[in-house]
């Protein structure tokens, strides 16, 4: 399985996409996923940068939760 896209089954599926896409429009998709990349890196540093700032949440505590022989008690 380590070996899915290698090889000659690269080779075609590039003279596929090359096809579908044809070659003027092959640098604008290029660069189109390029910049999707960058920002997706971005935004997910800003969410580790902000997950760093908070405090861990505790469970909650036995009290706080209602048991099923509160509940058909009311």
């Amino acid at each position: 399985m380590a070996d899915l896209l290698g090889g000659w089954k690269l080779l075609i599926l590039l003279v596929i996409v090359l096809l579908i896409f044809g070659a003027t429009r092959l640098p604008a998709l290029a660069r189109a996923l390029g910049q999707s990349r960058n920002a997706f890196k971005s935004e997910m540093k800003k969410g580790e940068q902000e997950g760093d700032g908070t405090t861990k949440s505790t469970p909650a505590d036995s009290t706080d939760v209602t048991s099923p022989d509160d509940i058909s008690k009311s």
